[in-house]
């Protein structure tokens, strides 16, 4: 291992680096060539309608633990802010307080949302001078932010639509989060014998752009980020007899931050990529994938707390293809198909996954569970059953 990837012992929140290759897919890169070398999702960001019962919600629903809060009793008028983990992923969920708020502003155009996919990186002015070098819009120039625990070093760039990455270099600092928040505990009681936790890292940020934008985002990563592309999915891979899609794939090198890119394509209906376009009033993130290594344990805790997943018909799993395709994988089809989880195969190994209704009001964010066995891939072979499974809740809201 080389560069900025560390010792393969390195621990992060409980997570250690080989879990993490086998929970995301890490790959081995050389970081001394990497113009814009990430280490990390530092935070996925929401800006939401009610940040306190969403904070809430997560703790319950998805087991994560509240770390860090910023508000009105810190000292912050304008808006809370709540920090939640889970291993080594961190969501923050911030919510508008005073009534000239611009998160106000914001969530009336999109509904709940991600604000910021923030990246944690070792060199901020570098990663900065060369995203400037290559046209990217820098939002805020980097700075130093500074309390008794140290200093974090962070800038801002514009990405799709209203979406930001903000760079964090937090090598010098030993606080709960930034400057600002102050440690605070969950007062949400777990059920005896919950698990610790139900996942413990981000595997890919999936974001929706406009028709004929998903080239031109793809590009921008290759040229601002150095983003590598992984895989491309276009024509009757995503593909079903009404709507369409087309997809693609940029990662940093060691595949740690992944993010797909969804562009509509033409088709009879409307597909789940514009009916995000068109509830999201833009382009924004769609859906966050969430790595488990017992995605059926995780289904299971997450069902019993409320939370509603897609459904699969049992044609899926009682197609004596699918069982040939997939060969031998850690959990049952029989089970599988109890839980309606999807599996699929590729030349490096198997994957399961599962996928949420959109959590909120509008039918734009929503999850995936993601159990990684050695595969890089995406559930390419589980497409158009999950496109169908998507069609039918739209037939149901009545926008398909």
């Amino acid at each position: 291992m080389t560069g900025i990837l560390g010792r393969s012992d390195q621990q992060i929140d409980d997570v250690s680096f080989d879990q993490l290759r086998q929970l995301v897919g890490l790959v081995d890169y050389d970081a001394t060539k990497d113009p814009f070398p990430v280490r990390a999702m530092d935070a996925v960001v929401f800006v939401v309608g009610n940040a306190t019962q969403t904070a809430w919600f997560y703790q319950v629903a998805f087991g994560m633990t509240l770390v860090a809060y910023a508000g009105p009793e810190t000292g912050q008028r304008s808006h809370k802010s709540f920090v939640l983990k889970s291993g080594s992923a961190r969501f923050v969920i911030t919510g508008g307080v005073a009534p000239d708020s611009p998160l106000l502003d914001h969530h009336r155009r999109h509904g709940d949302g991600v604000v910021d996919l923030a990246l944690e990186v070792g060199d901020v002015d570098r990663c900065i001078a060369h995203a400037r070098a290559q046209g990217a819009t820098v939002l805020e120039e980097p700075h130093d932010v500074t309390d008794q625990h140290g200093t974090v070093r962070t800038a801002a760039i514009a990405t799709y639509g209203e979406t930001r990455h903000t760079l964090v270099d937090r090598s010098r600092y030993t606080g709960v989060y930034l400057p600002g928040y102050e440690p605070r505990t969950s007062t949400v009681v777990r059920p005896e014998g919950a698990p610790k936790r139900l996942f413990q890292a981000v595997d890919h940020c999936v974001g929706n752009v406009e028709l004929g934008k998903m080239d031109h985002w793809v590009a921008w990563y290759n040229r601002v980020m150095g983003f590598v592309n992984m895989a491309e999915f276009i024509g009757d891979d995503i593909a079903t007899d009404y709507s369409a899609l087309m997809s693609k794939v940029v990662s940093n090198g060691n595949h740690r931050v992944k993010f797909p890119l969804n562009e509509p394509a033409v088709a009879q209906r409307k597909s789940q990529i514009d009916e995000y376009l068109e509830f999201y009033e833009g382009a924004g993130v769609q859906h966050i994938a969430l790595a488990t290594n017992d995605i059926i344990s995780t289904i299971t805790a997450m069902r019993a707390a409320g939370v509603e997943f897609l459904d699969t018909p049992d044609s899926y799993y009682d197609d004596p293809e699918l069982r040939a395709r997939i060969g031998q994988v850690r959990v049952p089809i029989e089970v599988l198909k109890e839980h309606r989880v999807l599996v699929d195969r590729d030349e490096d190994g198997y994957l399961l996954q599962v996928f949420t209704k959109p959590i909120g009001d509008r039918p734009t964010v929503f999850y995936e569970l993601i159990e990684r066995h050695g595969s890089l891939g995406f559930g390419k072979g589980n497409f158009k059953a999950l496109f169908e499974a998507i069609e039918r809740e739209q037939a149901r809201r009545g926008n398909l």
